[in-house]
Protein backbone atom coordinates (compact mmCIF):
# COMPACT_ATOMS: atom_id res chain seq x y z
CA UNK A 1 0.00 0.00 0.00
CA UNK A 2 1.56 3.16 -1.39
CA UNK A 3 1.10 5.94 1.76
CA UNK A 4 -1.21 8.70 0.99
CA UNK A 5 -1.19 12.37 1.85
CA UNK A 6 -3.92 14.81 2.54
CA UNK A 7 -4.79 18.33 1.15
CA UNK A 8 -4.48 20.90 3.39
CA UNK A 9 -7.84 23.01 2.99
CA UNK A 10 -8.03 26.26 5.61
CA UNK A 11 -5.61 24.86 7.69
CA UNK A 12 -7.01 20.95 8.06
CA UNK A 13 -6.24 17.72 6.43
CA UNK A 14 -8.96 16.66 3.73
CA UNK A 15 -8.73 13.44 2.11
CA UNK A 16 -11.34 13.58 -0.41
CA UNK A 17 -9.78 11.34 -3.05
CA UNK A 18 -6.09 9.81 -3.78
CA UNK A 19 -6.31 10.77 -7.57
CA UNK A 20 -2.92 12.28 -7.56
CA UNK A 21 0.12 9.98 -8.40
CA UNK A 22 3.65 10.43 -7.33
CA UNK A 23 6.30 9.28 -8.98
CA UNK A 24 9.86 7.88 -7.62
CA UNK A 25 11.60 9.93 -10.38
CA UNK A 26 14.72 7.44 -10.45
CA UNK A 27 12.52 3.86 -10.62
CA UNK A 28 9.38 5.54 -12.53
CA UNK A 29 7.30 4.00 -10.05
CA UNK A 30 4.49 5.30 -8.07
CA UNK A 31 5.71 6.28 -4.37
CA UNK A 32 3.24 8.28 -2.77
CA UNK A 33 -0.36 9.02 -3.62
CA UNK A 34 -2.16 12.58 -2.74
CA UNK A 35 -5.39 14.65 -2.40
CA UNK A 36 -6.36 16.23 -5.84
CA UNK A 37 -8.18 19.52 -5.04
CA UNK A 38 -11.20 20.24 -7.37
CA UNK A 39 -12.34 23.79 -8.50
CA UNK A 40 -15.24 23.51 -5.49
CA UNK A 41 -12.04 22.84 -3.08
CA UNK A 42 -10.07 25.89 -4.37
CA UNK A 43 -12.63 28.02 -4.22
CA UNK A 44 -13.52 27.23 -0.61
CA UNK A 45 -9.40 27.75 0.04
CA UNK A 46 -9.82 31.46 -1.51
CA UNK A 47 -12.84 32.37 0.46
CA UNK A 48 -11.07 30.87 3.66
CA UNK A 49 -8.18 33.06 3.14
CA UNK A 50 -10.33 36.12 2.28
CA UNK A 51 -12.02 35.31 5.48
CA UNK A 52 -8.87 34.99 7.36
CA UNK A 53 -7.86 38.52 6.26
CA UNK A 54 -8.25 40.74 9.20
CA UNK A 55 -6.92 37.91 11.94
CA UNK A 56 -4.13 37.43 10.19
CA UNK A 57 -3.68 41.27 10.09
CA UNK A 58 -4.53 41.57 13.63
CA UNK A 59 -2.27 38.80 14.85
CA UNK A 60 0.83 40.24 16.73
CA UNK A 61 4.33 39.97 15.35
CA UNK A 62 5.37 37.68 18.68
CA UNK A 63 2.64 35.81 17.49
CA UNK A 64 3.44 34.85 13.89
CA UNK A 65 7.12 35.03 15.02
CA UNK A 66 5.94 32.02 17.04
CA UNK A 67 4.43 30.39 14.26
CA UNK A 68 7.76 30.49 12.06
CA UNK A 69 9.82 28.91 14.78
CA UNK A 70 7.30 26.42 15.29
CA UNK A 71 8.16 25.50 11.61
CA UNK A 72 12.10 25.56 12.30
CA UNK A 73 12.01 23.25 15.21
CA UNK A 74 9.51 20.89 13.07
CA UNK A 75 11.37 20.99 9.93
CA UNK A 76 14.65 19.71 12.00
CA UNK A 77 12.92 17.53 14.21
CA UNK A 78 11.86 16.08 10.60
CA UNK A 79 14.88 16.32 8.72
CA UNK A 80 15.31 12.89 7.14
CA UNK A 81 12.13 12.60 6.34
CA UNK A 82 11.53 15.77 4.41
CA UNK A 83 15.09 14.96 2.54
CA UNK A 84 13.85 11.43 1.93
CA UNK A 85 10.97 12.91 0.32
CA UNK A 86 11.95 15.08 -1.79
CA UNK A 87 14.98 12.24 -3.09
CA UNK A 88 11.83 10.45 -4.16
CA UNK A 89 9.56 13.13 -5.59
CA UNK A 90 12.42 15.38 -7.55
CA UNK A 91 14.99 12.88 -7.99
CA UNK A 92 17.61 14.53 -6.55
CA UNK A 93 20.71 13.59 -4.84
CA UNK A 94 20.30 12.61 -1.11
CA UNK A 95 23.07 15.07 -0.29
CA UNK A 96 21.52 18.06 -2.50
CA UNK A 97 18.21 17.09 -1.20
CA UNK A 98 19.58 17.56 2.70
CA UNK A 99 21.07 20.73 1.39
CA UNK A 100 17.62 21.72 0.62
CA UNK A 101 16.45 21.16 4.22
CA UNK A 102 18.34 23.21 5.46
CA UNK A 103 17.97 26.20 3.30
CA UNK A 104 14.25 25.58 3.85
CA UNK A 105 15.22 26.02 8.03
CA UNK A 106 16.90 29.08 7.00
CA UNK A 107 14.10 30.49 5.18
CA UNK A 108 11.83 29.95 8.28
CA UNK A 109 14.46 31.41 10.85
CA UNK A 110 15.33 34.38 8.62
CA UNK A 111 11.40 35.03 8.48
CA UNK A 112 10.84 34.31 12.19
CA UNK A 113 13.46 36.91 12.38
CA UNK A 114 12.12 39.39 10.07
CA UNK A 115 8.36 39.35 11.11
CA UNK A 116 9.52 41.75 14.03
CA UNK A 117 11.51 43.93 11.69
CA UNK A 118 8.48 45.77 9.61
CA UNK A 119 8.97 49.34 10.38
CA UNK A 120 8.05 52.47 8.90
CA UNK A 121 9.07 56.16 8.83
CA UNK A 122 8.17 59.10 10.82
CA UNK A 123 8.50 61.45 7.52
CA UNK A 124 9.07 65.37 7.76
CA UNK A 125 6.53 67.24 5.13
CA UNK A 126 7.24 70.93 5.60
CA UNK A 127 8.90 70.75 2.26
CA UNK A 128 7.79 73.92 1.66
CA UNK A 129 5.32 77.29 3.07
CA UNK A 130 2.05 74.95 2.95
CA UNK A 131 3.20 71.95 4.58
CA UNK A 132 4.16 73.77 7.66
CA UNK A 133 2.95 72.24 10.87
CA UNK A 134 2.57 68.65 8.72
CA UNK A 135 4.36 65.53 9.64
CA UNK A 136 3.68 62.23 7.97
CA UNK A 137 4.08 58.90 9.36
CA UNK A 138 3.75 55.24 7.30
CA UNK A 139 4.14 52.00 7.88
CA UNK A 140 3.57 48.43 5.87
CA UNK A 141 0.40 46.39 6.36
CA UNK A 142 -0.44 43.19 4.71
CA UNK A 143 -1.36 43.12 1.08
CA UNK A 144 -4.22 40.83 1.98
CA UNK A 145 -5.04 37.22 0.33
CA UNK A 146 -1.85 35.70 -1.28
CA UNK A 147 -1.56 32.85 -3.92
CA UNK A 148 1.42 31.07 -4.42
CA UNK A 149 2.05 28.69 -7.44
CA UNK A 150 5.42 26.97 -7.24
CA UNK A 151 7.75 24.92 -9.27
CA UNK A 152 9.10 21.36 -9.02
CA UNK A 153 12.70 21.86 -8.65
CA UNK A 154 13.27 23.07 -5.60
CA UNK A 155 9.96 22.14 -3.75
CA UNK A 156 10.77 23.16 -0.30
CA UNK A 157 12.53 26.40 -0.47
CA UNK A 158 11.17 27.62 -3.72
CA UNK A 159 7.68 26.96 -1.76
CA UNK A 160 9.23 28.46 1.87
CA UNK A 161 10.18 31.44 0.28
CA UNK A 162 6.19 32.42 -0.72
CA UNK A 163 4.70 30.81 2.49
CA UNK A 164 7.63 32.26 5.19
CA UNK A 165 7.39 35.62 4.35
CA UNK A 166 3.80 35.82 4.06
CA UNK A 167 3.20 34.34 7.51
CA UNK A 168 5.90 36.95 8.53
CA UNK A 169 3.56 39.94 7.54
CA UNK A 170 0.10 38.18 8.24
CA UNK A 171 -0.98 37.61 4.76
CA UNK A 172 -3.12 34.32 4.43
CA UNK A 173 -2.90 32.35 1.20
CA UNK A 174 -3.61 29.38 -1.14
CA UNK A 175 -0.68 27.73 -2.64
CA UNK A 176 -0.79 24.98 -5.46
CA UNK A 177 2.46 22.91 -5.55
CA UNK A 178 3.93 21.22 -8.89
CA UNK A 179 1.91 18.20 -9.35
CA UNK A 180 5.05 16.11 -9.91
CA UNK A 181 6.95 17.32 -6.64
CA UNK A 182 3.96 18.18 -3.93
CA UNK A 183 4.87 16.29 -0.74
CA UNK A 184 7.10 18.92 0.86
CA UNK A 185 4.70 21.59 0.78
CA UNK A 186 2.18 18.91 2.31
CA UNK A 187 4.38 18.16 4.98
CA UNK A 188 4.65 21.97 5.77
CA UNK A 189 1.02 21.97 5.67
CA UNK A 190 0.78 19.26 8.01
CA UNK A 191 3.40 20.82 10.62
CA UNK A 192 1.93 24.67 9.92
CA UNK A 193 -1.42 22.91 11.05
CA UNK A 194 -0.10 21.99 14.71
CA UNK A 195 0.04 26.08 14.92
CA UNK A 196 -2.84 28.57 16.33
CA UNK A 197 -3.24 30.35 13.11
CA UNK A 198 -6.36 31.82 12.01
CA UNK A 199 -8.98 29.45 10.04
CA UNK A 200 -8.25 29.71 6.87
CA UNK A 201 -5.02 31.06 6.89
CA UNK A 202 -3.58 28.63 4.39
CA UNK A 203 -4.76 26.14 2.44
CA UNK A 204 -2.23 23.72 0.61
CA UNK A 205 -3.64 22.25 -2.64
CA UNK A 206 -2.53 20.43 -4.89
CA UNK A 207 -4.59 20.52 -8.73
CA UNK A 208 -4.13 20.24 -12.17
CA UNK A 209 -2.04 23.25 -14.32
CA UNK A 210 -5.68 24.60 -15.36
CA UNK A 211 -6.61 24.43 -11.92
CA UNK A 212 -3.61 27.40 -11.92
CA UNK A 213 -6.55 29.69 -13.41
CA UNK A 214 -8.71 29.39 -10.38
CA UNK A 215 -5.21 30.62 -8.32
CA UNK A 216 -5.11 33.40 -10.88
CA UNK A 217 -7.97 35.03 -11.70
CA UNK A 218 -9.81 35.79 -8.69
CA UNK A 219 -9.95 38.93 -7.90
CA UNK A 220 -10.27 38.41 -4.21
CA UNK A 221 -6.36 37.54 -3.91
CA UNK A 222 -4.37 40.47 -4.09
CA UNK A 223 -1.66 38.98 -4.78
CA UNK A 224 -0.13 36.22 -7.54
CA UNK A 225 3.36 34.34 -6.85
CA UNK A 226 4.77 32.40 -9.29
CA UNK A 227 7.80 30.49 -9.82
CA UNK A 228 8.39 28.42 -13.24
CA UNK A 229 8.63 28.39 -16.65
CA UNK A 230 8.30 31.92 -19.19
CA UNK A 231 5.54 31.11 -21.15
CA UNK A 232 3.33 29.80 -18.28
CA UNK A 233 4.56 33.18 -15.80
CA UNK A 234 3.62 35.91 -18.60
CA UNK A 235 0.62 34.15 -19.63
CA UNK A 236 -0.54 34.05 -15.89
CA UNK A 237 0.47 37.52 -15.59
CA UNK A 238 -1.86 38.59 -18.61
CA UNK A 239 -4.91 37.03 -16.60
CA UNK A 240 -4.36 38.29 -13.51
CA UNK A 241 -6.75 41.10 -13.42
CA UNK A 242 -5.72 44.12 -10.98
CA UNK A 243 -3.94 42.15 -8.43
CA UNK A 244 0.21 42.36 -8.12
CA UNK A 245 2.22 39.77 -9.87
CA UNK A 246 5.75 38.60 -8.84
CA UNK A 247 7.56 35.91 -11.46
CA UNK A 248 10.52 34.22 -11.45
CA UNK A 249 10.93 32.59 -13.95
CA UNK A 250 14.22 30.88 -14.67
CA UNK A 251 16.91 31.91 -17.35
CA UNK A 252 20.14 30.84 -19.32
CA UNK A 253 22.64 31.56 -16.92
CA UNK A 254 26.28 32.83 -17.95
CA UNK A 255 29.75 32.55 -16.30
CA UNK A 256 32.68 34.63 -17.28
CA UNK A 257 36.51 32.96 -16.64
CA UNK A 258 38.83 35.75 -16.87
CA UNK A 259 42.24 35.69 -17.37
CA UNK A 260 43.88 36.10 -14.51
CA UNK A 261 41.00 33.62 -12.70
CA UNK A 262 41.97 31.11 -10.21
CA UNK A 263 40.92 27.95 -12.80
CA UNK A 264 41.36 25.35 -10.12
CA UNK A 265 38.89 27.00 -7.85
CA UNK A 266 36.73 28.04 -11.02
CA UNK A 267 36.44 24.29 -12.26
CA UNK A 268 34.79 23.78 -8.71
CA UNK A 269 32.18 25.87 -8.86
CA UNK A 270 31.40 25.47 -12.76
CA UNK A 271 31.29 21.79 -12.20
CA UNK A 272 28.74 22.97 -9.34
CA UNK A 273 26.80 25.48 -11.32
CA UNK A 274 25.96 23.84 -14.56
CA UNK A 275 25.38 19.93 -13.30
CA UNK A 276 23.80 20.36 -9.60
CA UNK A 277 20.57 18.52 -9.33
CA UNK A 278 21.24 17.46 -13.30
CA UNK A 279 21.09 21.25 -14.10
CA UNK A 280 17.55 21.71 -13.05
CA UNK A 281 17.75 24.81 -11.86
CA UNK A 282 16.98 28.55 -12.76
CA UNK A 283 20.18 30.01 -12.17
CA UNK A 284 22.17 26.88 -13.51
CA UNK A 285 25.32 27.81 -15.65
CA UNK A 286 24.54 26.99 -19.23
CA UNK A 287 27.23 29.79 -20.62
CA UNK A 288 30.64 29.44 -20.17
CA UNK A 289 32.50 32.36 -21.44
CA UNK A 290 36.28 31.61 -21.12
CA UNK A 291 39.59 34.39 -22.01
CA UNK A 292 40.95 33.27 -24.96
CA UNK A 293 44.50 33.25 -23.17
CA UNK A 294 43.46 29.81 -20.98
CA UNK A 295 40.42 28.43 -23.08
CA UNK A 296 41.98 25.55 -24.19
CA UNK A 297 43.25 24.90 -20.19
CA UNK A 298 40.06 25.17 -18.79
CA UNK A 299 38.54 23.36 -21.15
CA UNK A 300 40.39 20.22 -20.99
CA UNK A 301 40.17 20.84 -16.92
CA UNK A 302 36.61 21.00 -17.32
CA UNK A 303 35.95 18.32 -19.33
CA UNK A 304 38.44 15.75 -17.85
CA UNK A 305 35.98 16.60 -14.48
CA UNK A 306 32.70 16.46 -15.83
CA UNK A 307 33.70 12.81 -17.14
CA UNK A 308 34.20 11.91 -13.31
CA UNK A 309 30.94 12.74 -12.28
CA UNK A 310 28.86 9.62 -11.24
CA UNK A 311 25.31 9.25 -12.15
CA UNK A 312 22.45 6.56 -10.95
CA UNK A 313 20.26 6.29 -8.47
CA UNK A 314 20.07 9.71 -5.92
CA UNK A 315 19.96 7.66 -2.94
CA UNK A 316 23.37 6.96 -3.03
CA UNK A 317 25.52 8.95 -1.25
CA UNK A 318 28.06 8.87 -4.20
CA UNK A 319 25.77 9.94 -6.96
CA UNK A 320 26.42 13.89 -8.42
CA UNK A 321 23.73 13.06 -11.10
CA UNK A 322 20.33 12.00 -10.98
CA UNK A 323 17.37 11.63 -13.24
CA UNK A 324 15.84 14.63 -15.25
CA UNK A 325 12.20 15.19 -13.70
CA UNK A 326 10.97 13.46 -16.55
CA UNK A 327 11.62 11.21 -19.40
CA UNK A 328 9.98 13.46 -21.51
CA UNK A 329 11.95 16.73 -20.48
CA UNK A 330 15.09 14.37 -20.68
CA UNK A 331 13.80 13.83 -24.37
CA UNK A 332 13.39 17.77 -25.15
CA UNK A 333 16.97 18.45 -23.77
CA UNK A 334 18.71 15.11 -25.91
CA UNK A 335 17.09 16.90 -28.80
CA UNK A 336 18.75 20.16 -28.13
CA UNK A 337 22.01 18.94 -27.79
CA UNK A 338 21.43 16.63 -31.25
CA UNK A 339 20.20 19.81 -33.22
CA UNK A 340 23.25 21.83 -31.73
CA UNK A 341 25.41 19.28 -33.35
CA UNK A 342 23.91 19.31 -36.34
CA UNK A 343 24.66 22.44 -36.63
CA UNK A 344 28.17 22.28 -36.04
CA UNK A 345 28.17 22.40 -32.56
CA UNK A 346 31.54 20.11 -30.89
CA UNK A 347 30.32 17.72 -28.65
CA UNK A 348 33.07 17.15 -26.11
CA UNK A 349 31.76 14.78 -23.28
CA UNK A 350 28.19 13.44 -22.61
CA UNK A 351 25.30 13.24 -25.06
CA UNK A 352 23.88 10.33 -24.00
CA UNK A 353 20.68 9.15 -22.56
CA UNK A 354 18.77 6.48 -21.04
CA UNK A 355 15.65 7.20 -19.88
CA UNK A 356 15.42 10.06 -17.63
CA UNK A 357 18.70 9.81 -16.86
CA UNK A 358 20.70 12.53 -19.45
CA UNK A 359 24.55 12.49 -19.11
CA UNK A 360 26.22 15.44 -18.08
CA UNK A 361 27.35 17.26 -21.38
CA UNK A 362 29.65 19.79 -22.52
CA UNK A 363 29.79 21.60 -26.02
CA UNK A 364 31.69 24.09 -27.82
CA UNK A 365 31.38 26.19 -31.12
CA UNK A 366 27.53 26.06 -30.59
CA UNK A 367 25.47 28.23 -33.04
CA UNK A 368 24.36 31.07 -31.86
CA UNK A 369 20.69 30.51 -33.16
CA UNK A 370 20.43 27.31 -31.57
CA UNK A 371 17.86 26.47 -28.97
CA UNK A 372 20.64 25.64 -26.74
CA UNK A 373 22.23 29.53 -26.69
CA UNK A 374 18.53 30.98 -26.67
CA UNK A 375 16.23 28.91 -24.46
CA UNK A 376 16.60 27.40 -20.92
CA UNK A 377 18.18 24.60 -21.29
CA UNK A 378 17.00 23.27 -17.53
CA UNK A 379 19.65 20.00 -17.35
CA UNK A 380 22.97 18.82 -17.68
CA UNK A 381 24.14 20.77 -20.37
CA UNK A 382 26.46 23.30 -20.54
CA UNK A 383 28.69 24.88 -24.09
CA UNK A 384 31.66 27.03 -23.88
CA UNK A 385 32.75 30.26 -25.31
CA UNK A 386 35.66 32.29 -25.78
CA UNK A 387 36.75 35.80 -25.87
CA UNK A 388 39.54 38.03 -25.86
CA UNK A 389 37.97 41.52 -24.40
CA UNK A 390 36.40 41.74 -21.34
CA UNK A 391 33.96 44.16 -23.18
CA UNK A 392 33.38 41.90 -25.30
CA UNK A 393 32.05 39.02 -22.76
CA UNK A 394 29.68 41.50 -21.01
CA UNK A 395 27.73 42.09 -24.41
CA UNK A 396 27.84 38.11 -24.87
CA UNK A 397 26.18 37.59 -21.41
CA UNK A 398 23.77 40.35 -22.43
CA UNK A 399 23.00 38.79 -25.82
CA UNK A 400 20.05 37.27 -24.11
CA UNK A 401 16.21 37.41 -23.48
CA UNK A 402 17.04 36.22 -19.89
CA UNK A 403 18.61 38.71 -17.32
CA UNK A 404 18.87 36.48 -14.00
CA UNK A 405 22.57 36.51 -12.42
CA UNK A 406 25.67 36.29 -14.01
CA UNK A 407 28.77 35.08 -12.28
CA UNK A 408 32.46 36.21 -13.11
CA UNK A 409 36.09 34.94 -11.99
CA UNK A 410 38.37 38.09 -11.80
CA UNK A 411 40.67 39.47 -9.90
CA UNK A 412 40.48 43.19 -11.30
CA UNK A 413 38.21 45.63 -9.38
CA UNK A 414 37.29 47.81 -11.77
CA UNK A 415 35.99 45.07 -14.15
CA UNK A 416 34.12 43.94 -11.53
CA UNK A 417 32.24 47.36 -10.74
CA UNK A 418 31.96 47.31 -15.09
CA UNK A 419 29.94 44.37 -14.43
CA UNK A 420 28.10 45.49 -11.95
CA UNK A 421 27.08 48.44 -13.73
CA UNK A 422 26.57 47.13 -17.52
CA UNK A 423 25.32 43.44 -16.92
CA UNK A 424 21.27 43.46 -17.60
CA UNK A 425 20.53 40.70 -14.96
CA UNK A 426 19.19 41.00 -11.40
CA UNK A 427 22.42 39.58 -9.42
CA UNK A 428 26.21 39.73 -10.69
CA UNK A 429 28.09 37.00 -8.35
CA UNK A 430 31.70 37.91 -8.20
CA UNK A 431 34.50 34.63 -8.11
CA UNK A 432 31.86 32.28 -7.93
CA UNK A 433 28.66 30.51 -10.33
CA UNK A 434 25.53 32.38 -10.81
CA UNK A 435 23.72 29.54 -9.47
CA UNK A 436 25.02 30.70 -5.60
CA UNK A 437 22.23 31.83 -3.44
CA UNK A 438 21.85 32.67 -0.23
CA UNK A 439 18.19 32.71 0.98
CA UNK A 440 18.54 36.54 2.38
CA UNK A 441 19.39 38.21 -0.70
CA UNK A 442 17.22 40.24 -2.90
CA UNK A 443 16.83 37.62 -5.65
CA UNK A 444 14.85 37.96 -8.82
CA UNK A 445 15.67 38.98 -12.23
CA UNK A 446 14.84 41.02 -15.15
CA UNK A 447 13.75 40.95 -18.91
CA UNK A 448 11.91 37.17 -19.67
CA UNK A 449 13.43 36.73 -16.04
CA UNK A 450 10.64 38.23 -14.24
CA UNK A 451 9.51 40.81 -11.99
CA UNK A 452 10.04 41.64 -8.96
CA UNK A 453 12.27 39.95 -5.82
CA UNK A 454 12.55 37.35 -3.27
CA UNK A 455 14.24 36.78 -0.58
CA UNK A 456 12.37 37.12 2.84
CA UNK A 457 12.51 40.75 3.42
CA UNK A 458 12.06 41.58 0.06
CA UNK A 459 9.17 39.38 -0.78
CA UNK A 460 7.78 41.09 2.62
CA UNK A 461 7.80 44.18 0.72
CA UNK A 462 5.67 43.08 -2.09
CA UNK A 463 3.23 41.15 0.49
CA UNK A 464 2.76 44.28 2.41
CA UNK A 465 1.16 48.06 1.25
CA UNK A 466 2.11 51.15 2.53
CA UNK A 467 -0.19 52.91 4.42
CA UNK A 468 0.48 56.56 5.09
CA UNK A 469 -0.93 58.80 8.02
CA UNK A 470 -0.32 62.74 7.58
CA UNK A 471 -1.06 64.71 10.96
CA UNK A 472 -1.63 68.61 10.91
CA UNK A 473 -0.17 69.88 14.11
CA UNK A 474 -1.17 73.41 14.23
Amino acid sequence: MKPVYPLYLNNEAQQPNADLEVTDKFSGEVAFRCAQADAKTIEMGIQGAVEAAEPMARMPAYERQAVLQHCVDRFGERFDELAYALCVEAGKPIKDSEGEVGRLIDTFRIAAEESVRMTGEVQPLDISPRAKGYQGIWKRVPIGPCSFISPFNFPLNLAAHKIAPAIAVGCPFVMKPASRTPLGALIMGEVLAETGLPKGAFSILPAHREGADLFTTDDRLKLLSFTGSPDVGWDLKARSGKKKVVLELGGNAAVIIDKDADLDDALDRVIFGAFYQSGQSCIGVQRILVHAQVYDRFRDMLVARTKTLVAGNPHDRNVFIGPMISEGEAQRLDGWIQEAVAQGAKLLCGGRREGAMLEATLLENVDPCSKINIEEAFGPVAFLMMFSDFNDALAMVNDSKYGLQAGIFTRDLFQMFDAWDRLDVGGVVINDVPSYRVDNMPYGGVKDSGLGREGVRFAMEDMTEIRNLVIRRN
